[in-house]
């Protein structure tokens, strides 16, 4: 998908919009449209990014994503292999979502883990996010033999 294009032609749009003014309002035309280039094609690339978003939604496996070639937002189905196994059930089922924006390192790092885990990047989330807010039961709370140990060894 070539962004240029449609930022383009609402630089004409603008333009055809200004002409009905004086030459003033032509120049400062110009200057928005200049001044509004890039905001207008990280809104594009929003967009896209939320209709992925819905999208992956909707498969039953696999997701959507945006990923940007030489500047430009491309769509891409990602398959997500062998079925994941079925996610924790919760109180509230599993039809909530987020967008999360993570810098690339660390959703790679993210990928590797549920690879490794065998689940899918939602799911390892889902355990990890389930793990980290469940209760901590401490001895004095009646626990027998649930200890947890945290910090940082050398080996």
């Amino acid at each position: 998908m070539h962004v240029d294009g449609y930022t383009h032609a609402i630089r004409e749009d603008l333009a055809r919009m200004a002409a009905l003014g004086d030459e003033s309002t032509v120049r400062a035309a110009e200057l928005l449209a200049v001044a509004l280039d890039s905001a207008l094609a990280r809104r594009m690339q929003e967009a896209l990014a939320e209709a992925a978003l819905e999208l992956s939604g909707q498969l039953p496996e696999g997701h959507v994503e945006v990923r940007i070639a030489g500047g430009d937002p491309e769509l891409i189905y990602v398959s997500d292999g062998p079925p994941a196994p079925a996610e924790p059930a919760t109180e509230e089922g599993s039809d909530a979502r987020i967008t999360l924006r993570l810098p690339e390192r660390l959703k790679s790092r993210l990928e590797e883990a549920a690879g490794a885990g065998g689940v899918s990047v939602n799911t390892w989330l889902v355990q990890m996010l389930t793990r980290a807010l469940e209760p901590h039961q401490s001895a004095h709370s009646g626990s027998v033999g649930r200890h947890r140990l945290s910090g940082y060894g050398r080996a």
